[in-house]
């Protein structure tokens, strides 16, 4: 029995054993939801936390800008829906309504929008912030553009329809501001 020698020690890698790896993070209690629904990546962040809304810098003025810019959304939206004429002659002063088909389909449009500007304005994620802001500033260029060159075509111009267009380009620049603001790095500390 003295001449006889013990198998060799096979070295067992838990790392890619899958099933080792699912039984010792039970163990630890981490990889699975908790009461609030989040998913812990290791045991430190689980006793810590793991907020990400914390490591979010937010520009002066940006939960205000988000609240002005979905109520304005908003209130647009349910005038075209309800009151088409009185919104198409505010904008063409003295143009009459053809149709109020489109004007409701802008309308609807303006509704859909607005209901991700107001979710918008409760996340902490600065993807969907910026994606809000950078909609925000395409929807009122476009606008801007597509007032524009109806004015060219009718040749009308009223003091109406220059303001609109001056507060849709402070529309576009403050949401700008805003988009390239929340996607700054922020500075070391």
């Amino acid at each position: 029995m003295a001449g006889k020698q013990p198998p060799p020690l096979m070295k067992k890698h838990s790392q890619t054993d899958l099933v080792s790896r699912l039984k010792t993070r039970k163990i630890l209690g981490v990889g699975g939801e908790d009461d609030d629904g989040e998913v812990h990546r290791s045991k430190i962040s689980q006793v810590l936390g793991n907020e990400i809304k914390f490591a979010v810098r937010e520009p002066l003025g940006l939960r205000v800008w988000q609240f002005l810019s979905a109520m304005l959304f908003s209130s647009v939206a349910i005038m075209a829906l309800a009151l088409p004429d009185q919104l198409y002659d505010a904008v063409f002063d003295g143009v009459e309504v053809t149709s109020k088909t489109p004007i409701r389909l802008y309308g609807g449009a303006l509704l859909s929008i607005s209901l991700i500007m107001w979710n918008a304005l409760y996340t902490a994620e600065k993807v969907i912030i910026r994606w809000t802001l950078l909609t925000e500033a395409c929807y009122f260029g476009v606008q801007s553009l597509v007032v524009t060159a109806t004015l060219a075509e009718t040749g009308l111009m009223s003091l109406g329809t220059v303001l609109l267009l001056a507060s849709r380009l402070l529309f576009v620049i403050v949401s700008i501001y805003y988009y390239y603001q929340v996607g700054r790095k922020p500075k070391k500390v």
